[in-house]
């Protein structure tokens, strides 16, 4: 059998239809069922969140080429592309709480299923990727270790290590979550993980998704003849006017919440600055302060003038923004759901560590430039901020003890992201807050980030 790496590549060298049709049908029973489940049995959202996939997999086929498996990037992208739909249409019906309780209408006699259901694709993602990729295979797909070890790249002892741990680190997140797994586990997975998608669907979302994509040579015919819709030429003309609107309209809601993006940043950073000059401000009155507390709140101060310029360049951003705003509509309409969904993820967890350590920075003043060593220390100051943790994302602290002695705050971490997340296109990503207030994403092509938190750490000097 053609492997997929090679179907792909011929699709991306040679707009082959037919390459492109047979790796939708391959992995059709997959993604369906995917976002199936994230959608609550809503099968026509699950038929537009599948359409989704694999538009962008048409889109992206040059550069997915190089993969050796696309089970794992096909079951990720399954999982952003339903969240897309799932905010969506709880913006638009008005009732959010209502959409994501409906109940499921997959019929499932199970009842280790039912409860395994609910939470097996959260567990999922919070594997790594290569963890991840060895259960699809294994027992989502149903593949025999020999092939299994075949796509990964291993031999069938390796690969049958490779499955048996991965299957270990699944049975202890459930277990985090109240689920206690049996021996049954693996059988429960592979009849009902994945089922199979509707008839003629996968020929429909391959037509469907090369056009899209932009790169097919599909006619309106073929198009008509693959999906068996009998629609005269004139319903096809008001369907294709109506769909170009509709593009519109979301373009401009995309830039309207980002415009409201950046007015809530600049609003949180001119509360950070405001709330450190304060309390700064009245430690230095103090005149019982020692020399060495002196100094630190002088560098402090110094640090409270850093984050104003930085208000200031938001501020310029931000008028650049709204400049650019007529170009940008056109470039906006290229981004995926699944794109969006991770710029927003991105923006709240760099919110959240920046709070963090806004909260370390006064638990500091307040204690003799002393650090806390664990958030519930400082939770209390920032009980009446202007800005709050979103309460999504899980956050550690790497540097305790004295702030004394710290001579470069910009490239020393003070909280890091528990856990790193893999990132649309194939790289990981881990949030980090530094000592000077900022925060940022860092991107690379591992998951393990050791060596990068090595050369922005800076071991604390003993207590005084």
């Amino acid at each position: 059998m053609t492997p997929d790496s090679e179907l792909l590549l011929l699709y991306a060298r040679t707009q082959s239809e037919d390459a492109f049709a047979e790796l939708v049908r391959r992995h059709v029973n997959l993604v369906y069922s995917v976002v199936l489940r994230r959608l609550n049995g809503d099968a026509h959202l699950a038929q537009d969140a599948a359409q989704t996939v694999f538009t962008d997999l048409a889109r992206k086929a040059s550069s997915l080429s190089r993969r050796t498996t696309l089970t794992g990037w096909l079951y990720t992208s399954a999982h952003f592309a339903s969240a897309e739909i799932v905010r969506k249409e709880s913006r638009r019906r008005g009732r959010e709480e209502k959409f994501m309780r409906q109940p499921d209408s997959q019929t499932a006699t199970d009842p280790a299923w039912q409860e395994l259901r609910p939470v097996l694709d959260e567990v999922m993602l919070q594997l790594k990727e290569t963890d991840r990729e060895a259960i699809l295979l294994r027992y989502f797909e149903n593949r025999p270790l020999a092939e299994v070890g075949a796509k990964l790249g291993l031999r069938d002892n390796a690969a049958r290590m490779r499955v048996e741990r991965a299957l270990e680190k699944l049975r202890a997140l459930l277990a985090k979550r109240g689920i206690a797994t049996t021996s049954a586990l693996v059988a429960t997975i592979s009849a009902n993980a994945v089922q199979v998608a509707p008839t003629a669907m996968a020929a429909a979302l391959a037509a469907t998704s090369i056009t899209a994509a932009g790169t097919g040579t599909f006619t309106l015919l073929s198009i008509m003849n693959a999906t068996k819709l009998k629609l005269g030429l004139s319903t096809l003309v008001i369907a294709l006017a109506t769909t170009a609107l509709v593009t519109q309209h979301q373009a401009q809601n995309r830039l309207r919440a980002e415009n409201q993006s950046w007015r809530r940043q600049a609003a949180q950073l001119q509360a950070d600055n405001e709330t450190l000059s304060n309390r700064l401000a009245m430690a230095h009155d103090s005149s019982s302060a020692p020399n060495r507390q002196l100094k630190e709140l002088l560098r402090l101060r110094a640090q409270v003038g850093l984050l104003r310029q930085k208000t200031n360049e938001l501020g310029r951003l931000k008028q650049n923004h709204l400049r650019r705003t007529a170009d940008d509509s056109q470039a906006s309409e290229e981004t995926t759901p699944a794109e969006e969904q991770q710029r927003q993820s991105s923006t709240a967890k760099m919110g959240d560590a920046r709070l963090l350590v806004l909260g370390e920075l006064i638990y500091a003043d307040q204690n003799q430039g002393q650090l806390s060593t664990n958030f519930a220390q400082f939770s209390s100051y920032l009980t009446n901020a202007d800005q709050t943790l979103t309460g999504t994302n899980h956050f550690e602290l790497t540097y305790t003890g004295s702030i004394s002695g710290l001579t470069n705050p910009a490239s020393v971490i003070m909280v890091r992201e528990s856990q790193a997340w893999p990132t649309l296109n194939g790289n990981w990503a881990n949030t980090y807050g530094f000592m000077d207030g900022h925060a940022e994403v860092h991107v690379q092509a591992s998951d393990n980030f050791d060596a990068f938190e090595q050369q922005h750490s800076n071991p604390p000097p003993p207590d005084q």
